[in-house]
């Protein structure tokens, strides 16, 4: 018997008895679904990460105080800042931007929001390629020179306080003194810029009036500095050079006493993408027990078919079947159940990853891989669990069987 006659007869067998073969195709139904649906969201939150990560910039470096080394004070200033901008000290570096921040109470009429205020130098919003203003100016060189008591609100932070307001033109209280809102940015839609919640104003005046804390040497401190390489292959080199400026500039000899941190976006996103890889995997590693579970049903109702059908059996060799003709047919049999619930699995994973796409806001990745992965899982349980009722039905005895009640 061929491979084409041994798919035609485990046909007939499960279609003789088609409700016993959905039944049993459930578990695996399921399994391939679950797996489908969860690796689904798994990649879709991969992907949405990581497109809000590359939207901000791969080729941007962040700096921070370690204040493990640093004795517990801020050990960046606006001397590093000068320093890195320098083309001699850090080549590769096209632009360095400084910022200081800290939770304060925004005050408008009635309403008050504490939110993130954030001092920055004129260049920031450049630097972290933020163009979304929606209305009014980003701040200026001019403000940043006179100190100016002039702020930029985060999308939200407008809408909470100017309700039926324009909020450019108007002023806005930032620990009990008055700043002028010179512009306002659109909504950012990032979970990662968090601009939506904050308020920009001038660096030089946040370190005058909010944040007056010094590093050890006495200059003013700034909490983080972000630079800007030159391009995506440069940054690796760019952060060399930072390190070693920085070294320099705080006296540092060895790596081990670094007063400061460096990360950067390619950091970051291989992080996350490590993280959303290990947690996607085992997820689907949870959702394959259900898949397993459902072999040991396939093994369980083909070994009820081998019962059943014994006498069948014995009369098929005694007209003589090979054993390897039953082994086939059984493993076939196995199998089409598998496939077929893998397939219907495909299609119910689907729905549930669109489904729950759409409830949590969120775009789904239903891959190839992951479909090709759940199918041939799939295919590989109805295998796995089908070859001991196959060998026991290819045993048995033709006398035996036909003797069978």
């Amino acid at each position: 018997m061929n491979l084409s006659e041994s798919f035609l007869t485990a046909l007939d067998s499960l279609l003789a008895n088609k409700l016993r073969a959905v039944l049993t195709m459930l578990g695996v139904i399921i399994g391939v679904a679950a797996v489908i649906a969860l690796m689904s969201i798994g990649n879709g939150v991969n992907a949405s990460i990581t497109g809000e990560i590359q939207s901000i910039g791969t080729n941007l470096i962040a700096v921070a105080t370690d204040f493990d080394n640093s004795g517990g004070y801020p050990a960046l200033s606006l001397s590093d800042v000068e320093a890195l901008a320098d083309p001699f000290n850090a080549p590769d570096v096209s632009a360095v931007s400084a910022s200081v921040q800290g939770s304060q109470e925004v005050v408008y009429g009635g309403n008050t929001s504490r939110v993130t205020v954030t001092g920055v130098t004129p260049n920031y919003f450049a630097v972290n390629n933020l163009d979304n203003i929606l209305g009014g100016d980003f701040l200026t060189q001019q403000d940043y020179d006179t100190a100016a008591r002039v702020a930029v609100l985060g999308y939200t932070v407008a809408e909470d306080l100017f309700e039926d307001v324009y909020p450019v033109g108007n002023s806005v209280r930032i620990n009990g003194v008055s700043y002028q809102v010179v512009g306002v940015m659109d909504k950012s839609g990032s979970n990662f810029s968090q601009t939506d919640t904050a308020v920009f104003i001038p660096l030089s005046t946040a370190q005058s009036r909010l944040f007056t804390e010094r590093t050890r040497s006495g200059e003013k401190a700034v909490t983080t500095i972000t630079a800007q390489a030159a391009s995506e292959d440069v940054t690796d080199a760019a952060i060399d050079q930072i390190t070693e400026t920085l070294r320099d500039q705080h006296g540092i000899t060895y790596a081990n006493d670094d007063d400061f941190t460096i990360i950067s976006q390619s950091d970051l996103l291989e992080t996350f993408d490590v993280i959303t890889g290990t947690l996607t995997a085992f997820l689907g590693a949870i959702a394959g027990i259900s898949l397993v579970v459902g072999g040991i049903g396939i093994m369980n109702i083909m070994l009820v078919s081998v019962t059943e059908r014994t006498r069948e059996i014995g009369i098929r060799k005694a007209v003589g079947a090979l054993r390897r003709d039953i082994l086939v047919q059984f493993l076939m049999e196995s199998i089409l159940l598998s496939l077929v619930g893998g397939l219907l699995g495909v299609l119910l994973g689907w729905l549930m990853a669109t489904v729950a796409g759409r409830l949590i806001d969120l775009e789904t990745v239903v891959d190839g891989g992951t479909i090709l992965l759940a199918t041939g899982f799939a295919g590989g349980v109805g295998l796995v669990f089908g070859i001991y009722p196959a060998w026991r039905a290819a045993g048995l005895r033709p006398i035996e069987a036909l003797r069978y009640e």
